[in-house]
């Protein structure tokens, strides 16, 4: 990303913070009207947090992490809940918008007492609902990880294959709020499953290897019968691509740039193919999706397993024949109600989908990103099992 555009983005997300922020102060300071010195607290407490996070963000990589880590929980925290107060909000103000309209109409005279009842009323309604959304979204970020079990049928599948175990891994996001701890427990219930292969779909970590290396050596006692592999997501590009494809390497984790490997079993054959995340070429030259090259001199009669970061990869993967595309990147919206908005940008949010003869997986993920929570949107680590059409 240039730095001119990095500049108009971070322009755009200050603007847009600073008119919620605003928002937030508008409807639960000013009009429910706090008595001294709360509302002067409150206020000043909203223009604080409004800071929080961009200061934070340019003093982070200097920190220590064991600085860093709880000062994220109380930032990204508060970027869900202040989403959260924002979502709530909006109906709110569509029915006091809705009482006005009723009183302009009917001619009766403004009630100033009215409008201020109104707004403590919706107020304290808002605060709890949010407050209740966030602080399950925490515990559901807490909880022990689930394992998501689903039956993929596919055509053409060789009979020793029925029954193949895939454990999808994906958009963990290790980095500020998510450490070594999480990886652990992650490893401990991905080898119980006894995969055939372990496929980590991208947005592994959220930073440097120089910072958050050591943090991945659990990745090094994953166990597959037909190894572990990795393909980069967006998050990789922000974080320094070329350094944790070395790196993963050497925790014994095979990244998969545009290439395929073949998987043999009691005299039958699949291929497995990896790409790299559509986002690599705006960071590396050598980076970028290559289906074509990846599956070059294929032999179409064997069935194609194609690990892609990002859903919208599905409509090139049906073009080639591919039988089945395991993805992530969504994170299923996360927090309630994004799952309505990333259709905008991809064709599928989670789950089992099919375009044309190409089946598609898309996981919620494993871990999350930014808000240390998950509201609708609960976090998986999959089990993908091969079954025959």
């Amino acid at each position: 990303m240039s730095i001119s555009r990095m500049v108009v983005f971070l322009g755009l997300v200050l603007t847009v913070s600073a008119g919620i922020h605003y928002y937030l102060w508008a409807r639960l300071v000013r009009d429910i009207g706090w008595p001294m010195p709360w509302g002067r607290v409150l206020g000043w407490a909203i223009v604080a947090l409004a800071l929080a996070f961009p200061l934070f963000q340019m003093a982070s990589r200097s920190l220590p992490r064991e600085v860093a880590t709880p000062i994220s929980w109380v930032v990204y925290g508060w970027l869900g809940l202040m989403f959260l107060l924002f979502v709530l909000l909006i109906p709110a103000d569509l029915v006091r918008g809705l009482a006005w309209l009723i009183e302009r109409l009917a001619g009766t005279p403004a009630d100033p007492a009215r409008r201020q009842f109104l707004a403590r009323l919706f107020g304290g309604l808002v605060g709890a609902g949010a407050l209740g959304a966030a602080g399950y979204g925490v515990w559901s970020v807490l909880r022990p990880i689930a394992v998501k079990p689903v039956k993929v049928p596919l055509a053409g599948l060789p009979d020793p294959f029925a029954g193949f175990v895939i454990a999808q891994i994906t958009d963990v996001h290790v980095g500020p709020t998510i450490g070594r701890a999480f990886l652990e427990e992650l490893v401990a219930k991905t080898n119980a499953m006894e995969p055939d292969v372990v496929a980590i779909t991208g947005d592994l970590v959220d930073g440097t290897v120089a910072r958050l290396g050591p943090l991945l050596e659990p990745l090094s006692r994953l166990k597959a019968r037909h190894g572990v592999y990795f393909v980069t997501g967006n998050h990789e590009y922000f974080s320094g691509a070329a350094e944790w494809v070395a790196h993963l390497a050497t925790l014994g984790v095979r990244v998969l740039r545009n290439e395929r490997v073949s998987i043999e079993r009691e005299g039958a054959a699949l291929d497995l193919a990896g790409i790299d995340d559509p986002t690599g070429g705006n960071f590396l030259p050598d980076h970028g999706p290559d289906l074509a090259g990846a599956l070059a001199g294929r032999d179409p009669a064997r069935p194609l397993v194609l690990l892609a970061h990002q859903p919208r990869q599905v409509h090139e993967a049906a073009e080639h024949g591919v039988s089945l595309q395991i993805s992530g990147h969504t994170h299923g919206g996360q927090i309630f109600p994004f799952n309505f908005l990333v259709p905008l940008q991809q064709p599928f949010v989670a789950g089992l989908h099919r375009v044309r003869d190409t089946a598609i997986y898309v996981s919620r993920g494993t871990g999350y990103w930014g808000p240390p929570m998950r509201v609708g949107a609960p976090a998986e680590l999959t089990r993908i099992e091969l079954a025959r059409a």
